[in-house]
């Protein structure tokens, strides 16, 4: 293990409770999730401070079974990377106190990881050909960023949501259809059965900037069911889930091609738990096919928020000597880059 430098990863910005030891900022020796899906199921949503209680009594056992799944020990670790923002600001104060902590009792150099970084860097888990620069459209439920990633630790925002994420506009219309949480996935299976071309929903487009808005589609949506209620007219859920679910791919799409031509990439990173979306890899597969450009989406396990990301983004950190002080905090707000379309 000696010949290897090997990064302990620690993720809880949300709800999930992760660790991971990643070897030589690549290769994944052991990536732990435990999911508080089922606890936040019945209240449709994550609740802050049922997550970062979840997480205090979770975090010593999910870092230890890392640890254990990647057969090493606390002596072969070359450092402690962990997110420190954005997110709940609790889930995110257990994760780095925790990786303090340990930092300071195995006198190992600790380093701080912007989350979104962190799923960036997973375009370069278990694929050591695809490297910067590239274009990182990074979809989750709390972000929708497209960034130019110049090279490793060097980014620029190019476009950002100006309202909901693109998972946020998905749990809250799968709400208004009475789907189950999360609704992104819910909303993906629906969609399958209805007609995509059924309702006109529309499509934002701000301009020549390359942001995004999403909630006056999640609003045209509400707006089209509470129509229809008052006329006593039936709906059919699943091509509103289609028709919803291709406005979405539509506007990310695009903003993608248009953000490669931008920079001159030909090369595009889809991350994120909405990478996850089958529609959503199906028409960035034909887009960067009709356009030259080189696609990689990670398996879904590395999409979704998870350590090993966290840790690959460390190593890059690790081997410019950036780490952090014992004064680390967390910080929900944290912010990646300068955009350049206000």
């Amino acid at each position: 293990m000696k010949d290897q430098t090997l990064i302990l990863g620690i993720e809880t910005s949300c709800d999930e409770t992760a660790a991971a030891v990643v070897a030589n900022g690549g290769f994944v020796l052991s990536n732990i999730i435990y999911s508080q899906i089922d606890i936040h199921r019945g209240f449709g949503g994550v609740v802050p401070e049922i997550a970062a209680r979840n997480h205090v009594g979770k975090i010593d056992h999910v870092v230890q079974m890392a640890l254990d799944e990647a057969n090493v020990v606390l002596d072969d670790i070359s450092a402690i990377a962990v997110t420190h923002g954005p997110g709940l600001v609790g889930a995110l104060l257990v994760g780095v106190n925790f990786a303090k902590g340990l930092a300071f009792g195995a006198d190992l150099s600790l380093i701080a990881v912007n989350h979104l970084e962190g799923h960036i860097a997973s375009a370069y888990l278990e694929n050591a050909g695809f490297a910067p620069p590239f274009v990182a459209m990074i979809v989750s439920g709390g972000h929708s960023h497209l960034v130019h990633v110049r090279d490793y630790g060097d980014y620029t925002v190019i476009g950002r949501t100006q309202d909901d994420a693109a998972g946020e506009a998905f749990d809250k219309v799968a709400r208004t259809l009475n789907l189950p949480y999360p609704g992104g996935v819910e909303i993906d299976k629906l969609a399958k059965q209805g007609n995509p071309a059924a309702i006109p929903f529309p499509r934002a487009k701000l301009g020549d900037c390359l942001n995004f808005s999403f909630s006056g589609l999640k609003s045209a949506v509400i707006n089209y069911l509470n129509t229809a209620k008052m006329k006593g007219e039936q709906v059919n859920d699943a091509d509103i889930a289609a028709s919803f679910q291709e406005a979405v791919v539509d506007v990310l799409t695009k903003n993608a091609m248009e953000a490669c031509k931008a920079t001159g990439c030909n090369r595009l990173a889809v991350v994120g738990g909405v990478a996850c979306n089958s529609r959503l890899r199906e028409a960035l597969m034909d887009a960067c096919g009709e356009n030259g450009i080189k696609l990689h989406i990670p398996k879904p396990v590395l999409c979704t928020d998870n350590a090993a990301m966290i840790a690959a983004a460390g190593y890059y950190h690790y081997t410019v000597k950036n780490f952090a002080d014992m004064a680390l905090n967390g910080s929900p707000s944290l912010q990646l880059g300068e955009g350049i379309c206000t």
